[in-house]
């Protein structure tokens, strides 16, 4: 009998342990795709847009909807300390210091985003849940205090936490191709003359996440020095997928971009101040903004997203922050679709926003510009030139002389939102305007119509809706 109840409590004991260690796998999980409820796409009548916003057909009919919060990971310390000696002026990952900061809580902070799921893109496809996730794990994390003229060199995944002040330093990411680096600046300040403070050169995708309360500085201040064939011209500079978010502030001084991707950059949190002469944020496929506050004073571009050797490519989508830009050429610019979803945007600039389909369907949108608030003009073959305005409240103050409010090369279609456009020409479109829902004031009067103000009157006025097509391509979650 004894034997028999011995093998029972083993048996039991081993079942716990087996279930234990595949929760904890489960939990390790590194990164996983937003979760989307059953029935995103079958939005109730409560949440569909009032009437007087409602599009005229089933086929644009807007939902707006939020993504669920990531589930935050159990709380762990960090690594019992341990250090190695490392080279004067090349500091390996390998090579780091690993430690147990008591000062630095762990915890998941995941920001909600709202969408909508009539767009040409969709915030389900583009962001992770560990692009939206604010806080790094620090179980492993490696620490670094940089110093003056000692560059650091990353070559394998992980997470990688800096602090201090120094000037001539680089942080330079060559990792593998299916390496996932987090680099989390923690009170770190970087002054160079010429080369990025942050360079990725190889991984699958890089985060730079800002630790909450820190305050953090990266700037160059000359002329920046290429790598090779590589015209390494941003403060953060990288070849690669590239995600900012975080907790703290992240301020960037340039001579020439602030931040640039060669692939798809994202932002999803944290204060982020850009000052700099040429395009603050900077990619060639996408630029997809979900949450933060962002800052930018800026001589060219404040949003920038074109790809020289393919027009397919290009797309901006905002579904969420707080966003002030002060450019000297666009606000916003991309060579295919420019999308807001949500969020509160700012711009004082020659151009407001600029892209071939420019789709608002949501947020608060103060423009004033000097050329065109709003404009859609032929820059690729990938989807038809127009602007569409399904929802939000957007705000167009147009300064003297030829300018126009809200431009289309092509179409112009406003199935809902309020509109107020202030301005000498308040509209202008090429094709045909299409006035299905929504609020318009032009010069402080309501109006119904959409009056074309272009020279030979190619366009007319239209009712009734258009069909919506969403985008081939573009930005996806990695």
């Amino acid at each position: 009998m004894l034997k028999k109840l011995s093998a029972i409590l083993f048996t039991i004991l081993l079942a716990a342990s087996f279930t234990a260690c595949q929760k904890s796998a489960e939990e390790n999980t590194r990164e996983e795709t937003v979760a989307v409820t059953e029935n995103v796409n079958a939005a109730t009548a409560d949440e569909a847009a009032t009437p007087d916003e409602a599009p005229a057909t089933e086929a644009t009919t807007e939902a707006t909807t939020t993504a669920p919060a990531a589930v935050a990971p159990t709380t762990q310390a960090a690594a019992a300390a341990s250090s190695n000696n490392t080279s004067a002026s090349e500091t390996n990952a390998t090579n780091g210091t690993k430690k147990t900061d008591s000062n630095y809580t762990y915890s998941e902070v995941v920001s909600d985003i709202t969408y909508s799921t009539i767009g040409k893109m969709t915030a389900t496809d583009i962001f992770t849940n560990r692009d939206l996730t604010q806080n790094a794990d620090l179980t492993d994390a490696t620490y670094y205090t940089v110093t003056s003229g000692s560059n650091i060199s990353i070559t394998s995944e992980g997470v990688y936490v800096f602090s201090g002040n120094a000037s001539d330093v680089t942080i330079t990411v060559n990792a593998g191709d299916e390496d996932k680096v987090q680099l989390v600046l923690d009170g770190v300040g970087i002054t160079n003359s010429s080369k990025p403070a942050v360079y990725v050169v190889n991984a699958d995708k890089v985060f730079v996440t800002t630790a909450s309360g820190s305050t953090n500085s990266l700037s160059v201040t000359g002329s920046f020095t290429a790598d090779g064939t590589t015209n390494t011209d941003a403060v953060i500079f990288s070849k690669d997928d590239l995600v900012i978010n975080g907790l703290g502030t992240l301020n960037i001084r340039s001579s020439n971009n602030g931040i640039t991707s060669k692939d798809d950059l994202k932002v999803t949190g944290g204060t982020l101040h850009i000052t700099c002469s040429a395009d603050a944020l900077e990619a060639n496929d996408s630029i997809a903004i979900a949450g933060g506050s962002i800052s930018i004073n800026t001589g060219k571009d404040g949003l920038h997203a074109e790809n020289d050797e393919d027009n397919t490519v290009g797309t901006i989508y905002i579904c969420g922050c707080s966003l002030d830009i002060t450019a000297g050429s666009d606000g916003i610019q991309a060579t295919t679709v420019v999308q807001i979803d949500n969020g509160n945007i700012s711009i004082s600039a020659s151009e407001g926003i600029e892209g071939t389909y420019v789709q608002i369907n949501g947020g608060t949108i103060n423009i004033s510009a000097s050329d065109d608030g709003v404009n859609a003009s032929n820059k690729s073959n990938a989807v038809s030139t127009a602007i569409e305005i399904n929802g939000g409240d957007i705000t167009v103050n147009m300064g003297q002389g030829d300018t126009d409010g809200i431009d289309s090369n092509g179409n112009l279609i406003i199935n809902g939102g309020t509109i107020r456009v202030n301005a000498q020409s308040p509209f202008d479109y090429d094709g045909t305007a299409q006035k299905n829902g929504g609020t318009i004031y032009v010069n402080g009067t309501q109006t119904d119509a959409i009056t074309n103000q272009m020279m030979g009157g190619m366009g007319g006025m239209q009712q009734g809706g258009m069909p919506q097509n969403n985008m081939q391509g573009g930005m996806n979650r990695r």
